[in-house]
């Protein structure tokens, strides 16, 4: 099949609003290199870093191509390419999702024709699946009765970690921002929710760990909840943080992890999965959870691909209000 020499990409040529979204139909991909592959993709993933991109609150160089993920069919392969050959149905990772075409070093892929996984699917629960799994075994490997909270139980990352920290038997406290949400959040295995607009969070994690606190801390909030992770800690508990959806973390005094022995981390899932086989590793463990119907995979709602439903997208995600992931539809790959 053969790349049209222009084609339509989301990107950003200056830093601020939503107006700063803009749909180029001029794009094209450069000489494909060795070892990348070309991908006509059919669904990309809505993800927050995005507009922190956007935003400039994360600078980068401008232009510069938004969406993280996808999913879609190889339409070239490089030289070197050993992993994958036209034709077949990948899921990825890497800068430019957002596109009808894109090019891709094959390290950042995954085959799914044995994983028994859709494109869709795949495209729905890629980074933020793999996400919360590496985060449960190498951030904080979550042991039977472990005593864990996840912010956000109701969110993209949040209802996956609800619902893999209790397969691996966890005592999961979740907190939420409305009724539905936290209706969502028990749904999906969460043991105790907490309202944390009408109920004291601090408060209701230490009557339920009966004054111990919680041995893990999984926090995509940010600057609004980070004190309190401190607060809530069980000794010689970890305190993850990895979002920044209430505002960045203020600089804080190392000191504060003394009292309790605590540890904290800021990890990105990319790290986790630098390598190829660190990729293969866990996003095939993923996929198997999710054909065994371990993870039950939410979707807050599907997009078009034209500049306004794209705007929605990044308003609706910043807006808190959604549930489960957000997916574009890209084209009929």
């Amino acid at each position: 099949m053969s790349i049209p020499n222009a084609f339509k990409q989301l990107k950003i040529f200056a830093t601020g609003g939503l107006d700063k979204l803009v749909l180029d139909s001029s794009s094209s991909l450069g000489e494909l290199g060795p070892r990348s592959i070309n991908v006509q993709v059919s669904y990309a993933g809505i993800n927050f870093i995005d507009t922190y991109f956007r935003s400039g609150l994360y600078p980068v160089s401008l232009p510069f191509n938004l969406g993280q993920e996808g999913a879609g069919k190889v339409v070239a392969i490089g030289s070197q390419v050993t992993r994958f050959k036209p034709g077949q149905s990948v899921a990825f990772y890497s800068s430019g999702s957002l596109s009808e075409y894109t090019q891709i070093d094959e390290s950042k892929a995954v085959a799914l024709d044995k994983a028994n996984v859709s494109e869709f699917d795949a495209a729905t629960v890629l980074l933020q699946g793999l996400t919360a799994w590496t985060f449960l075994r190498e951030a904080h490997p979550v042991q039977k009765g472990d005593k864990i909270l996840v912010h956000a139980a109701a969110g993209g990352v949040g209802l996956i970690l609800v619902q893999l920290a209790k397969y691996l038997g966890a005592t999961v406290i979740g907190t939420v921002s409305t009724p539905e949400k936290a209706q969502l959040a028990k749904g999906n295995g969460a043991d105790h929710v907490i309202l944390y607009t009408k109920e004291d969070v601090k408060e209701r994690v230490l009557e339920i760990t009966n004054g111990e606190g919680v041995i893990a801390n999984f926090d995509g909030v940010g600057k609004d909840t980070f004190d309190l992770a401190f607060q809530v800690a069980a000794r010689r508990g970890t305190i993850i943080s990895f979002g920044n959806a209430s505002g960045a973390v203020p600089p804080f005094s190392i000191l504060q992890l003394t009292p309790k022995n605590l540890k904290l981390l800021r990890p990105t899932v990319m790290n986790y999965i630098a390598t190829a086989e660190e990729l293969d590793k866990y996003s095939s463990e993923l996929f198997d959870l999710i054909a065994k119907g371990v993870l039950k995979i939410h979707r807050h709602g599907v997009y078009n691909f034209d500049i306004d439903s794209l705007r929605q997208a990044q308003a609706d995600i910043t807006s808190r209000g959604t549930t489960g992931k957000l997916v574009v539809k890209v084209s009929d790959a």
